[in-house]
């Protein structure tokens, strides 16, 4: 019976480590924010009749503010040369560069950064777009506006 009730202890002990350590994770998992974008010609400022497409994934630590993400395309007119975050600016509007991509933009692209507080609300508002320029469109053949992906 002694050996048991010891028994039962450690086993109420173990599932409270590891009820813990689950919320403290799951708390974690709430300060980290899945975004999401559609790359086309159509959503360029003016639009363009491009056929190139793709799609941006990233997330960003609300704690650290480190933003990742990875772009993925395909039917661009040629090459993509420069590839970019711009902000702030809603769907509709452009704006300057806000965070370059760093080493080759041949799809798909990867990398993370670490933004400012208030690039991190301008993100999370909806007002950062990832651009990619061609030689054919130097302005910018396809954009995605970043969004939330809830």
């Amino acid at each position: 019976m002694f050996s048991r009730h010891i028994a039962l202890k450690k086993a109420l002990l173990a599932f409270s480590v590891f009820a813990i350590a689950g919320s403290a994770s799951a708390a974690y998992a709430a300060n980290i924010v899945a975004l999401t974008g559609k790359l086309s010609g159509a959503s360029e400022v003016p639009p363009n009749s491009s056929q190139g497409i793709g799609t941006v994934e990233a997330t960003l630590n609300m704690d650290s503010n480190e933003l990742k993400w990875t772009v993925v395309y395909s039917g661009l007119t040629g090459p993509a040369g420069v590839g970019h975050f711009h902000g702030p600016a809603i769907a509709g509007q452009n704006a300057g560069v806000a965070l370059g991509f760093k080493g080759s933009v041949e799809s798909p692209i990867s990398g993370e950064a670490t933004i400012t507080l208030e690039q991190a609300k301008d993100v999370l508002a909806g007002k950062w777009y990832v651009n990619l320029h061609t030689k054919d469109k130097p302005g910018g053949e396809i954009r995605a506006q970043l969004t939330p992906a809830n």
